[in-house]
């Protein structure tokens, strides 16, 4: 077919993706063939693709797409996360605008209600992601909630349980009173408040004085049991083991010694209260409570109810702990209050708060005591961390890159219990059953909970559910068909490769290496590639509420989905985030555009593609030279592949297409006019072309799969299709070399062309003007280089001539190309002293700005104080300045 003359993206992206679906090209059905495996991060249900999806699935089907084409049986297994929270928050809005709530229905109508809305609403994201392109496997769609993957997130509860590796405890979790649940750190964002430091007095029981605390929640005063010391602090020891009367409860609580008391913070003594906070919790422990005697004095709405002693007055009974709207007083109000009439109130200070609120709901978390299941991570982790430190060679798995492996170690080793239960009704429910006087059976099936308590016993299940995280713990074993044997599950566990944000390194990457080893024994997956975050392009955070997110399927439909992928490679370094720049977008749709035309332009000078993969026989040098280009990228492409390098894989293939192939290849074998008639290529050219540029559409493919796949049968002979669609093409193989002559000798020709242009713009030459080149005393080969290639010469660098002798004028500009010095006479071309004059001048102004510049770097005021999208822009615009200055005193050399 006839290429079009205009690239458009939408067209071809629409026609290419329907057609690999329906065909099948993304199951894996190659029997025989090595296996690869990688499994997606599944997507919220309730969610829409996102810049950080673009890139976290534009790098899996890079790599699935090249696996594909390297012959290997590649699956990419895809799925969805049934998002608990969110989920069941999107169907309740729905109901409250139906002026309904959950309440109104039982447990299994409003279960079913979700699933209807899952039907009808649910998986946005998966058209989405085939927007972008992603190769997944779809006949075998996944979804945490389906039956198969519901039997082994029910098994290895059960399992974990009669393993004493899960079990039920009092401890402090995150609770958000707005949704009534425990949430995971993941779901807790902390955001800074104005608030307030107050400075209390507690009196001694002895009546021999007070003890002075600060706080910034003064209601939890009401459910304090101690006040710590720092052991090494003179100033209390002599107080240490006494008893202060608390204020308001009345309630006698000790001074003890703990490290957790700063001597050099405040008064050096703190207020204990380990039923709601982490830390007081764990000095709690330390000074013998028992979490079961720890007060608890708010509900799961954050108001204040009576502790176990019974000595909170009654009217701070349902008060709120703090201000909210609609309501003329509160508990922390009220503590305030009483501690000033009582004389206790020292002062008070403004204080910038570290708080911590709930990602969806909005709310001030609370620190609560209650019940909930746990799972001893820190069993787990063991061989966790031991697989880590072994690496893919023994048994194990990398962490790419490797500076990510000391945060690994030290979040492992130091491990806390997982809380893995939540207070929903969406999810899957804890298959736990309670005797009325309070046992606890825990089997797969309600009938096998009864056999264990016997018959007559009446039981009632768990109403809680499980955690999102405890199910896509099981990903890469789950989505096989676990616990059932099967040959997907024999074959493709474990998985090559997890592609992972470092921010879900432990909410899941790490979850899935502990439970992965746990119960297949092996590994989940062999490589564990962490990238960075996308940011804004003054790299802050992108946020919903900063109003600087973008949206992916509009740069797609600016740009193409080809561009953006190819944006994300090239941007994606190890261990750096990524700087969102629309631009640097656009510029890849240019580059896309520019292979566009490269193929027109090949089609339309009877070049079409390859039917053998073997490089074919070339006599020019040209052809010769090109070939040992290809060699030199599928070299480097395939090095950058197996170190996981998506920056330096995208930047061989921007240079061999933009610049090998486009700019220089296809320029030098383009057929000369000659009395005004186009030439004739000739046919090596051709052969050597077509090659050339299928090994580029296949190793461009797993970056840009659209206009690839476009291209390679557009290219295609009409009485020779291809023999399959590009995405079951076959990898470039080395089985040609770099001709090292044919290398020097156009490599030549390319530095003279590109110097001779250079120094014309740095003059301001017109680039049409023809000149004589200069060489005294030529190397031989370069005589010879010249009468090879004085066509190309002539035509592309506009060199008359070459002449082997000494220029007779001063008014020259000279370059140098390797061994050789060429020089320009440029009389009647340039007034010289003029253009000295005028480059002198350019040279002292772009100095000044760069020294000016440098000087404001070097103002560690300015770094450390001002912005830092302005310190950015600052070194940003000096390595500017630098390189004019050093650009235009080369230009000035070259005067002589």
């Amino acid at each position: 077919m006839t290429i079009d003359k205009t690239f458009d993206p939408a067209v071809i992206e629409a026609k290419w993706y329907a057609h690999w679906e329906s065909t099948g090209a993304f199951r894996p059905n190659r029997p025989n063939a090595e296996p690869y495996t990688i499994v997606n991060p599944p997507p919220n249900v309730t969610g829409s693709l996102h810049i950080g999806h673009a890139l976290d699935n534009t790098l899996q089907d890079i790599l699935i797409r090249h696996a594909r084409l390297q012959g290997k049986d590649a699956l990419w297994v895809v799925g969805t996360d049934h998002a608990g929270i969110a989920t069941q928050m999107v169907v309740e809005r729905q109901l409250n605008a139906r002026q309904q709530k959950r309440t109104d229905f039982t447990r299994d109508e409003f279960v079913a209600k979700v699933w209807e809305w899952k039907a009808e609403s649910g998986g946005e994201i998966t058209g989405q992601l085939r927007r972008l392109g992603c190769s997944m496997d779809w006949e075998n769609e996944r979804f945490t909630m389906d039956e198969g993957f519901s039997k082994a997130v029910i098994k290895v509860f059960v399992e974990l349980y009669n393993q004493g590796l899960l079990y039920r405890d009092k401890r402090l979790v995150n609770w958000d009173p707005g949704l009534k649940t425990a949430i995971s750190d993941l779901e807790v964002e902390t955001r800074e408040i104005n608030g307030k430091f107050w400075h209390f007095k507690y009196p001694l029981e002895d009546g021999g004085g007070y003890i002075s605390v600060a706080t910034t929640r003064p209601e939890t005063m009401l459910a304090d049991m101690a006040v710590a010391v720092n052991p090494s602090d003179e100033r209390y020891a002599h107080l240490v083991g006494k008893n202060v009367l608390l204020p308001i409860t009345g309630r006698l609580i000790p001074i003890v010694t703990d490290e957790h008391a700063d001597p050099e913070l405040g008064s050096g003594a703190v207020k204990i209260t380990p039923g709601h906070d982490f830390n007081d919790f764990e000095v709690g422990k330390r000074a013998g409570f028992k979490a079961s005697d720890m007060f608890n004095m708010l509900d799961g709405e954050g108001r204040v109810v009576q502790t176990a002693d019974g000595l909170i007055p009654a009217e701070y009974i349902g008060q709120y702990r703090f201000g909210i709207e609609g309501e003329p007083t509160n508990a922390r109000k009220m503590v305030v209050e009483a501690m000033d009439a009582l004389g206790l109130l020292e002062k008070v200070e403004d204080r910038v708060i570290q708080t911590p609120f709930g990602d969806r709901s909005n709310q001030v978390i609370e620190p609560w005591l209650t019940d909930q299941w746990y799972v001893d991570a820190e069993t787990l982790a063991k061989p966790a961390i031991e697989a880590a430190r072994k690496g893919k060679a023994n048994g194990g798995f990398d962490i790419v890159p490797k500076s990510w492996e000391k945060t690994y170690f030290n979040w492992m080793e130091n491990i806390q219990p997982w809380c893995v239960s939540r207070q929903l009704w969406w999810g899957h429910q804890i298959p736990a059953w309670f005797a009325a006087d309070g046992t606890c059976y825990v089997a797969e099936t309600e009938e096998a909970a009864q056999a264990l308590a016997g018959a007559g016993v009446e039981l009632t299940r768990d109403p809680d559910v499980l955690d999102t995280w405890f199910s896509s713990a099981l990903w890469p074993f789950g989505t096989l068909g676990w616990p059932d044997e099967s040959d997907a599950l024999n074959r493709h566990y474990p998985n090559d490769v997890l592609i992972s944000g470092f921010d879900i390194l432990f909410f899941w990457d790490a979850r899935m290496a502990m439970q992965g080893i746990h119960f297949m024994k092996e590994v989940p997956w062999k490589t564990l590639y962490l990238h960075g975050l996308v940011r804004a392009a003054d790299g802050s955070k992108m946020s919903k509420s900063k109003g600087n997110t973008v949206d992916p399927l509009g740069l797609i439909d600016a740009y193409g989905a080809d561009a953006l992928r190819f944006f994300m490679a090239a941007m994606e370094s190890q261990g750096r985030d990524i700087k969102m720049d629309e631009s640097r977008v656009a510029g890849y749709r240019n580059f896309a555009t520019k292979l566009w035309n490269a193929a027109r332009f090949a089609q339309s000078n009877g070049i079409s593609g390859s039917h053998n993969v073997q490089a074919p026989k070339a006599e020019l040098a040209v052809n010769r030279w090109i070939i040992g280009e290809v060699v030199s990228t599928v070299e480097k492409l395939n090095k950058a592949f197996a170190e996981f390098r998506f920056d330096g894989m995208a930047d061989v293939l921007y240079h061999m297409v933009f610049d090998q192939f486009c700019d220089w290849y296809l320029e030098l074998i383009k057929p000369a006019f000659v009395d005004g008639e186009k030439g004739e290529m000739d046919e090596e050219s051709k052969i050597v072309a077509g090659w050339v540029l299928d090994q580029i559409l296949v190793m461009l493919h797993p970056f840009m799969p659209f206009i690839t796949e476009e291209l390679w049968h557009a290219l295609s002979d009409a009485d020779h299709p291809r023999a399959s669609d590009i995405i079951h093409a076959k990898w470039p193989e080395l089985n040609a070399t770099v001709d090292a002559e044919a290398v020097a000798e156009i490599n030549w020709v390319i530095d003279t062309i590109s110097k001779t242009r250079s120094f014309k713009a740095e003059l301001n030459i017109a680039p049409g003007t023809r000149l004589i080149a200069n060489i005294a005393g030529p190397q031989p080969s370069t005589i010879s280089v010249i009468e090879l290639q004085g066509a190309a010469l002539s035509r592309l660098g506009r060199i008359d001539a070459f002449a082997y002798a000494p220029v007779e004028t001063n008014n020259v500009a000279q370059i140098v190309v390797g061994e050789d010095t060429i020089v320009f006479a440029l009389d009647g071309v340039i007034d010289l002293d003029a253009e000295r004059s005028r480059i002198t001048k350019a040279i002292e102004a772009a100095t000044k700005e760069r020294d000016a510049l440098a000087g404001r770097l070097s103002n560690a005021a300015f770094v450390e104080k001002a912005k830092p999208e302005a310190v950015e822009k600052a070194r940003a615009d000096h390595a500017e300045k630098a390189a004019e200055a050093e650009q235009l005193t080369a230009a000035l050399k070259r005067l002589g």
